[in-house]
């Protein structure tokens, strides 16, 4: 078998075994097609005539394309991920991906809007029109839930639980979690679902709760040019619907809440993860800690000199 019939087994391996998502298989797909295309301008088209020093070479041609150091982490993780899957299905009899370290990640803080900031976007004016209060209800539900793009994409009807004031999100790996649905992201949820969706379902819609001008289910990069319209219109250039879910998390901790429960809103398998938003604002930190610290304000002690 060569590799690129190693590839379509693998990513069918994806698909059905580990349930991936379409979005982590096209990442997979880009990220292999990429590097089987290197190894076959190195004349390498069988899966044990790859040696680790061709895996080193691609890792530098990716860093000579000026690619970030998680891009090229990413794209070395799913070669080692291919290899694994080789050996273990029998395919090829080596590992050579498998001492080859990964790139140290760049701990780069998020971006985070100010509370003043987010509130020009919330409560600009919105069209008082099918689209317009569909846009509104997006940016509501971003900022008010800390869902990902492709959780907000993927909503079904079913999923708004508005009596009960809970969203059903499915985030990576199909992890099910519940979601508070409150204050004004609720009220702009049912406004739209009472009054504008309706006018916006064709005869292909199906259950999504975000419908395009044409009734179907609206995609990832439509969120995006949303988002950053919303941004532009009050002077905030660039933004990004991610920008909007890192401000959720740092303003929910900025107002004292745990960073336990900030993991499980935002569906962070790991707490290392969630932490790294409690180095956002040091000024936050050294604020509470002056209010809250039996000591933090107390004077010095003076010593009376003997005379």
């Amino acid at each position: 078998m060569n590799l690129q019939q190693a590839l379509e087994e693998y990513l069918g391996y994806l698909a059905i075994e580990r349930g991936s998502s379409p979005h982590t298989q096209e990442a997979y797909r880009h990220d292999l097609q990429g590097y089987l295309a290197f190894l076959k301008k190195r004349d390498i088209e069988e899966p044990d005539q790859i040696k680790r020093e061709d895996i080193e070479a691609y890792e530098r041609h990716l860093e000579g394309e000026g690619l970030a150091t998680t891009s090229v982490k990413r794209a070395l993780s799913a070669i080692k991920s291919f290899h694994r899957f080789m050996v273990a299905e029998q395919i090829a009899a080596t590992h050579p991906a498998a001492g080859v370290p990964l790139p140290k990640k760049e701990q780069r803080l998020p971006e985070v809007l100010s509370v003043e900031q987010m509130l020009k976007i919330l409560d600009q004016p919105y069209p008082q029109t099918p689209i317009g209060q569909r846009d509104r209800t997006i940016i509501e539900v971003l900022y008010g839930c800390g869902l990902r793009v492709s959780e907000l994409c993927g909503l079904d009807l079913s999923a708004v639980l508005l009596d009960d004031e809970l969203l059903r999100v499915f985030g990576k790996g199909s992890k099910e979690r519940m979601v508070p649905l409150l204050g004004t992201a609720q009220e702009a949820m049912q406004d739209y679902l009472t009054h504008w969706r309706a006018e916006l379902v064709s005869s292909h819609s199906h259950d999504a709760v975000f419908l395009n001008v044409r009734g179907g289910r609206l995609t990832r990069q439509s969120v995006y040019t949303i988002v950053e319209r919303a941004g532009r219109t009050v002077g905030i250039s660039g933004l990004h619907p991610h920008t909007l879910r890192h401000s959720f998390a740092t303003h929910l901790l900025e107002g004292g809440a745990d960073v336990r429960v900030v993991q499980e809103l935002l569906g962070h398998a790991s707490i290392t993860t969630t932490q790294l938003y409690t180095h956002l604002d040091r000024g936050h930190i050294r604020m509470t800690y002056l209010s809250a610290h039996p000591r933090a304000n107390s004077r010095p002690m003076r010593h009376k000199s003997n005379k």
